[in-house]
């Protein structure tokens, strides 16, 4: 570890954690603008749409449990730096996508970076500021961070639609994800937790498949009809999950 990370300073680790939530926050409100565009350039349904959004919420509210957990354990820096390589590597695919399913898979790529952001980063906030005050007013910032991002996400989105195209909303977090990962690797202490939370598969496996197929039978119920049996077989296998 570089000698500067050795000597944590609290309110740059925190301006690095906000920075790499900062492209998170933003994809989950930056995309709407671009589904138009989207749609004329992929030449995709309503429902095709639907899914290049939901497929992201899907997989990164699914796997939130498992990478706060395996934070825990493994190290929560060296989860934060995979998060963000997966994810700004992902974010490089969706702007390349030839098609409907090349984005919809890179897309959920990205959320599994994505999920390892959040909780990790939160975690590590909590690690870094150790006095009760300055940890309020440290998740306040967080806070405040993500609350700026999302709602400037529709005004930046529609800024580099109409400049660059929509494959620019995820080229853009190339360079900003670089630099998290650069600056993490050199400022960004290593902390486990004292006591990790034992592995839950059968929790996680059922988590998934709740999201899973309550996701897919409220968006194929339209043009199936919920008297389909796939469509009724997804909301039978998410009422028992």
């Amino acid at each position: 570890m570089p000698e500067d990370a050795a000597r944590p300073r609290p309110w740059l680790v925190l301006a690095i954690c906000c920075m790499s939530m900062l492209i998170v926050s933003l994809d989950n409100t930056i995309l709407n603008i671009a589904l138009p565009a989207i749609q004329r350039d992929l030449h995709t349904s309503v429902s095709g749409l639907q899914w290049t959004v939901d497929a992201y919420t899907l997989v990164l509210a699914a796997l939130l449990m498992l990478s706060g957990s395996t934070a825990d354990r493994v190290g929560r820096r060296r989860t934060l730096r995979a998060g963000l390589a997966i994810f700004t590597a992902a974010s490089l695919l969706c702007g390349l996508a030839p098609g409907l399913g090349w984005l919809v898979a890179a897309r959920i790529l990205q959320a599994v970076g994505g999920s390892m952001l959040n909780p990790v980063a939160m975690s590590i906030i909590s690690n870094t500021f150790t006095d009760p005050r300055q940890r309020a007013r440290a998740i306040g910032v967080w806070s405040g961070v993500v609350g700026i991002s999302m709602a400037a996400g529709p005004i930046i989105g529609g800024a580099l639609v109409e400049s660059a195209g929509w494959r620019s909303i995820f080229w853009i977090n190339v360079p900003i994800g670089l630099a998290a990962l650069f600056l993490i690797g050199r400022y960004v202490p290593e902390s486990r937790a004292a006591r990790p939370r034992r592995v839950d598969p059968v929790g996680q496996a059922l988590v998934i498949v709740l999201l899973l197929t309550l996701t897919y039978a409220i968006i194929e119920s339209p043009s199936r009809g919920w008297t389909s049996p796939v469509v009724a077989g997804s909301a039978a296998a998410a009422l028992c999950a």
